[in-house]
């Protein structure tokens, strides 16, 4: 499909704009908008949305009826204070609905010494934006941001539905976008502008998030003998879940997971222990998270995790006395595969032929996005597309700077010919 004059003068608006959208990110990754420390973030947002005319809604996270719905993640922490934000442009009008979703939170990055420069600030080399953020994914918030204001900037106003929603908590359980979905801000087709590239987004694995805790005999270091180290009982349960995740590998990959090698990881995140160099530890606790194929329920790995455990704890005599205390917080996610006949995917397409002259690639996922939360509320069509990154959730991650401006141009053409418009 070749570009129109109208598409001609929209995609000029959203090169005049890249830089404007380059000082967003900025903004943005300055905030470290961690899990909890997201206000910043959510401020500087907003104002960016004002300025640039767009309606902005606070949407908040009441757990009393979010926690309701089946697709609710449990989670320790409060969230009654946090809030997303949502633009809607005629909600009310005829014609097909849009919404771009994109998350705001961001991983911890420390130890901030290993990077090659605070990850709290930004520097730019041989063509790529460095911090924490860049990519995952304010980056592609920018972008889509950026992209919608591209055609009023060009001269023309989108007179059908239109959605932006910036969320939270898409790091760690999903319940920013489900609490959008719950308080009504849907439409018929979502893009997310998630770090993956311009490639059609095509499936995503489910991912289980747990806790295991037990408990030791705490002695003096002198009696070591004599008590039971509680961080050593915790390591040998690590040897039953590798084994778990290698029969998930070899026994339950379906569809297009078949050809991917090992798609469905095991990670153990984060573990503590014990309170004293010289005293056998009383206790020991660890965080993980293994993937599970489209098609399995959440039920169903939790179960499969559970009597893992549960079976651990039968055959070591190192638990005769005490056994795991397993629990469940945060992801409990189920993937899904794209449906890619969906006109949306069909338009998306022919964006990306329009700009680059080839088709887009397909693309399998082995992590989890916010677009779960779309196909199971109510089986909203839907795919990421967006800019080029590395080092996600490691050590000096960065965008590819022209893969943003790609991207807001994907993201306008899109607009342009999903939408109906009309000239101010």
């Amino acid at each position: 499909m070749t570009v129109s004059k109208l598409e001609s003068s929209i995609l000029d608006s959203a090169d005049a704009l890249f830089p404007d959208a380059v000082d967003f990110i900025q903004d943005m990754v300055g905030q470290y908008s961690v899990l909890g420390q997201e206000q910043g973030v959510l401020n500087s947002v907003e104002a960016r949305m004002r300025d640039l005319d767009l309606p902005v809604t606070r949407v908040g996270m009441p757990k009393s009826s979010l926690s309701e719905h089946p697709l609710y993640a449990p989670v320790p922490w409060d969230h009654e204070n946090k809030y997303n934000l949502v633009s809607q442009q005629n909600p009310a009008a005829e014609g097909r609905s849009l919404v771009l979703n994109g998350h705001l939170d961001v991983v911890a990055a420390e130890p901030f010494d290993m990077w090659s420069q605070a990850p709290n600030t930004t520097w730019q080399r041989d063509g790529w934006l460095y911090g924490r953020g860049t990519g995952d994914m304010q980056g592609g918030v920018a972008a889509m941001i950026y992209a919608v204001h591209a055609l009023r900037h060009a001269g023309y106003r989108v007179t059908s539905p239109l959605t932006i929603q910036t969320v939270v908590e898409e790091e760690c359980s999903g319940n920013g976008t489900l609490a959008c979905l719950h308080q009504g801000y849907s439409g018929d087709f979502v893009l997310i502008p998630e770090p993956f590239g311009p490639a059609i987004y095509s499936g995503q694995v489910g991912v289980l998030w747990f806790k295991l805790g037990v408990r030791g005999k705490p002695v003096h270091v002198q009696a070591a003998r004599t008590g039971v180290n509680a961080i050593e009982k915790l390591q040998r349960l690590v040897p039953r879940l590798e084994s778990l995740a290698d029969e998930l590998n070899e026994h339950h990959r379906n569809g297009p997971y078949q050809h991917l090698d090992n798609p469905f990881n095991l990670n153990i995140g984060t573990i503590q222990g014990g309170n004293w160099p010289s005293s056998v530890a009383a206790f020991a606790e660890m965080e993980g998270r293994i993937g599970f194929p489209p098609g399995m329920t959440a039920n169903e790995i939790m179960q499969r995790v559970t009597d893992c455990i549960e079976h651990a704890s039968q055959h070591d005599p190192a638990f005769a006395e005490d056994k795991p205390v397993l629990r469940f917080h945060g992801f409990r996610s189920e993937g899904h595969l794209i449906d890619t006949t969906h006109p949306g995917i069909g338009l998306l397409s022919d964006c990306h032929h329009s700009l680059c002259q080839a088709d887009p690639e397909p693309y399998w996922s082995t992590c989890t996005t916010d677009l779960r939360a779309f196909h199971f509320y109510n089986r909203t069509g839907g795919t990421c597309y967006g800019p080029v990154a590395k080092n996600i959730h490691g050590v000096d991650e960065c965008v590819n700077l022209e893969s943003i401006r790609h991207t807001m141009k994907a993201y306008a053409l899109f607009i342009s010919r999903w939408c109906q418009l009309e000239a101010l």
